[in-house]
């Protein structure tokens, strides 16, 4: 086996973490010796170990003498929950290191890979670092600038309309795309939504599915109209409530309630860094066209994902996807680069970067 098809296999082991290392990458990580493949392995979960010491431990003395390929640059920074493993690999004997990319951190970033080669071990850098780096998109953005990144969903029909003119929505996808849907909560720290969206359709905003992770719920509601029985106050997880500085009633609440408050219109960059604060590394929208508009306009998108159902309404609704105060002319729109279409059961799904 070559590097490209071994580190093939380390993003693959790296995403099957998908939805559990934030606010840590994903990782993946093989001990390739004579020929085989003596270890594999992936880091499932912040402050559980890297898939570098899984690997090492796996193999014990095997490992020396052996190549490590790992999807990132392995760690050497101290003061975090799990040791360096440049500490582990120098220590095992490890001959050469094949990384996808360096790591981001600026407590890494390539300070890893210059203690590896101090130490003797041959280093290589770059196989596959463009599937690397969008495996860990979110990381990236995270780990430099401590704001989340966000994915606005969207799903329409093939006549541009995400409701009828009355309003109603469900169901315009098909199972199959619902189902991707819920996959794609699992894997962001939290879903956005606003309280229009909440007073029509009383959503949940879980991950439903075997074996998926509930995303936190925030919900921009200025005037704190959320009925104290809808679900999103009620079903776990918790629930943010983005609110006006007047709205101080607060009565009913569950204690898992918290509150951001805020002044004026509302600045969507502001909020994604109080998010960022609160550690919350990944945002879903899912809500109605002027929550899309608002988040398009105020420059916080950073990929798109469009479902389209083979599906006519007609009607002189303006249900469309994205509803803002201004528009763009047709010479200089918001454009989607590194786009990609599929089938998705009778739909399709369009995804892109913003």
């Amino acid at each position: 086996m070559d590097d490209i098809s071994l580190m093939r296999r380390c993003i693959a082991l790296a995403r099957r973490a998908c939805g559990s290392t934030s606010p840590n990458p994903m990782v993946g990580a093989i001990l390739y010796k004579d020929g085989q493949v003596i270890a594999e392995d992936y880091h499932r979960k912040a402050g559980e170990p890297h898939a570098e010491a899984l690997v090492l431990k796996r193999a014990g003395a095997e490992a020396e003498g052996a190549t490590l390929y790992v999807s990132l640059e392995p760690c050497c920074h101290t003061g975090k929950r799990t040791p360096p493993c440049t500490d582990a690999i120098i220590g095992a004997k490890i001959k050469r290191v094949v990384a996808a990319m360096l790591d981001p951190n600026p407590s890494v970033s390539g300070m890893g890979l210059v203690m590896l080669k101090k130490a003797g071990i041959e280093t290589t850098v770059g196989i596959l670092q463009t599937q690397a780096e969008r495996l860990n998109e979110v990381y990236i953005k995270y780990i430099t600038t401590k704001i989340p990144f966000v994915i606005l969903k969207a799903a329409m029909t093939l006549d541009g309309k995400m409701a009828a003119p009355d309003g109603q929505s469900k169901w315009i996808t098909c199972e199959k795309s619902r189902r991707y849907v819920h996959r794609i909560r699992s894997s962001v720290d939290a879903v956005l939504t606003a309280i229009g969206t909440v007073k029509a359709d009383n959503p949940r905003l879980t991950a439903r599915g075997r074996g998926l992770r509930s995303p936190v719920r925030v919900c921009i509601d200025p005037s704190l109209e959320t009925p104290l029985d809808y679900a999103i106050l009620k079903t776990p997880p918790r629930t943010i409530i983005v609110t006006k500085e007047q709205a101080q009633d607060t009565g009913g609440f569950a204690p898992g309630v918290e509150l951001i408050h805020y002044d004026g219109r509302l600045d969507l960059k502001w909020l994604m860094q109080e998010l960022g604060q609160r550690h919350i590394t990944s945002v879903m929208i899912e809500g109605g066209a002027s929550l899309t508009g608002h988040a398009v306009e105020d420059g916080i998108v950073d990929k798109v994902i469009f479902f389209i159902a083979p599906k006519i309404i007609g009607g002189k609704g303006v249900y469309c996807p994205v509803s803002s105060k201004t528009f763009r002319s047709i010479e200089s729109p918001y454009e989607v680069y590194d786009m990609r279409a599929r089938a998705l059961g009778t739909d399709i799904v369009i995804e892109g970067y913003l």
